[in-house]
């Protein structure tokens, strides 16, 4: 009696090896893994000092009639870079949002298809983020050559290159991410097309 796949495994056909259905989760070259982890993290701790921040603003507020300036535009800015450090960390686990139910049907199905198309998505999106850096590479140049800020003069001032330069720092991970993806998936879907290896007792 045949085993059963283990989860998050698919078949591809008779004689060819099982393996994971997806890259998402696994650990990537370069341990760019780890460098995306820390990255989400730094994002959530950003969170958490932004939630203090809202805080002790609403507390100022309405306790002290005090309110602590330039939190408006400190929301605005993190948002932003919050938003481009997770954003590598989420593509590597698999949680952009998106319409799978063709996928999902073909990863028992048809998986090389599967593969295919994973890699044909992972390949437009490196495409997608490397021309978005491309155009925002010239606003951050712009932004420090101005000394762009947010605020008022004599109230609040904050620059705008550092979460500019997040910015690209977030596209230009999440491009390499997308090509990793996708070199994974072209491998995966090169081994479910191998032929079957001798099994065990079979002599060449």
């Amino acid at each position: 009696m045949s085993a059963a796949p283990a989860p998050g495994t698919t078949g591809a056909g008779a004689g060819a090896p099982a393996g994971p259905a997806t890259s998402y989760g696994t650990e990537l070259p370069f341990g760019l893994h780890r460098l995306t982890g820390a990255m989400n993290a730094l994002g959530t701790l950003w969170i958490g000092a932004l939630m203090v921040l809202i805080n002790v603003d609403v507390v100022g507020r309405n306790l002290l009639a005090s309110p602590l300036p330039g939190v408006p535009e400190m929301v605005a800015l993190s948002i932003v870079g919050i938003v481009f450090l997770q954003l590598a960390d989420t593509l590597r686990a698999g949680r952009f949002t998106r319409a799978d139910i063709l996928l999902d049907r073909l990863a028992g199905s048809a998986p090389r298809a599967h593969d295919a198309l994973h890699a044909l998505f992972h390949a437009i999106g490196a495409g997608l983020m490397l021309v978005i850096l491309w155009a925002s590479w010239e606003p951050l140049v712009e932004s420090v050559r101005i000394r762009e800020y947010v605020g008022a003069i004599g109230a609040f001032q904050a620059p705008v290159w550092p979460v500019r330069l997040i910015t690209l720092l977030g596209l230009g991970t999440t491009a390499l991410c997308y090509g990793l993806l996708a070199a994974a998936d072209l491998r995966r879907l090169a081994r479910r097309s191998l032929p079957a290896a001798s099994g065990p007792g079979r002599t060449s």
